[in-house]
């Protein structure tokens, strides 16, 4: 009875995936993050840039965690937790603006190197190799040191210094692909390359592009903070967790709250990008097909 009983059909990827514990518990974080984030206004009872000084706090010193300010205020009188909320939205916007316009000059880049090779290939890939040889944190530095660094430049310079991992990955499976049997015979019925591209072999990739997309948004949002930490990211007054560090730093053995807890929120979400990211990379690769 239990035989007949049993679905025969291989589970999807989805249950595959809410079947792996850590997986679950990264995305109930991205969730209550996303959440909280999105419902910032509705949860806090002060704005991020609200300054109080009516005899609770004073400026220049902070208050602990209490019932009034649940995560205690800064030096100048503001809510810390209105604060971590409303830096959530800049980390979560700019991880995925940066991050989808990164996977897309990756994919493009793999794509038409992957697919044509020969001079075509060669150029896309030593520009790739050369963009690679620049140490990513000093370039995004150096790039947002140019421009006058805002949130949509911020998330301009991140995507330009992270799309390379992606096109190494996109050209090395296109390449494979390419020399597949049913693109060889798409191409002797006459079709056209763009269309081999994009409903041959584009279809393959996406499991690749999930899996280093949300991988991808943990490495954004760890970049972001640090160059909002050293200056030249999001600029005050817009809340970021890493100008959030950056101005309370000197109180960090004072009032240590103030520190710890937009860090341990960084952590936090980039954790949670990174099991989902891994379990979806074991869930979509083919060869885990069947497996427990």
């Amino acid at each position: 009875m239990s035989l007949a009983m049993a679905d025969p059909r291989p589970a999807g990827p989805i249950r595959r995936l809410l079947r792996r514990k850590l997986a679950v518990l990264g995305l109930i974080v991205i969730a209550l993050v996303v959440g909280s984030a999105l419902a910032a206004p509705y949860i806090v009872a002060h704005a991020p840039d609200e300054q109080m000084f009516d005899g609770l706090t004073l400026e220049g010193a902070p208050m602990p965690p209490s019932a009034t300010f649940l995560f205690g205020t800064d030096l100048l009188g503001r809510d810390l937790f209105s604060r971590i909320l409303y830096g959530a939205r800049t980390s979560l916007i700019i991880g995925v603006v940066a991050n989808g316009l990164s996977l897309l000059i990756g994919t493009v880049v793999g794509l038409l190197a992957g697919y044509f090779k020969g001079w075509i290939g060669s150029v896309l890939m030593r520009f790739t190799d050369l963009m690679m040889a620049f140490p990513a944190l000093l370039l995004a530095i150096c790039l947002a040191a140019i421009f006058h660094p805002s949130l949509w430049i911020v998330a301009m310079v991140i995507a330009l210094v992270n799309w390379v991992q992606t096109a190494r990955v996109i050209f090395t499976e296109t390449s494979s692909l390419a020399t597949r049997d049913f693109i060889a015979a798409e191409r002797t019925l006459g079709a056209s390359t763009g269309r081999i591209l994009i409903h041959h072999i584009l279809p393959h990739l996406i499991p690749t592009i999930i899996v280093w997309g949300t991988l991808g948004i943990s490495t954004t949002v760890l970049l972001e903070a640090t160059l909002s930490f050293l200056g030249v990211g999001v600029q005050p007054p817009t809340p970021s967790w890493g100008n959030i560090i950056f101005e309370n730093q000197t109180y960090f053995q004072s009032a240590p709250w103030l520190v710890f807890l937009p860090g341990a929120a960084i952590i936090l979400l980039a954790l949670a990008f990174n099991l989902v990211g891994d379990a979806l990379r074991d869930v979509l690769d083919p060869t885990q097909k069947g497996r427990g």
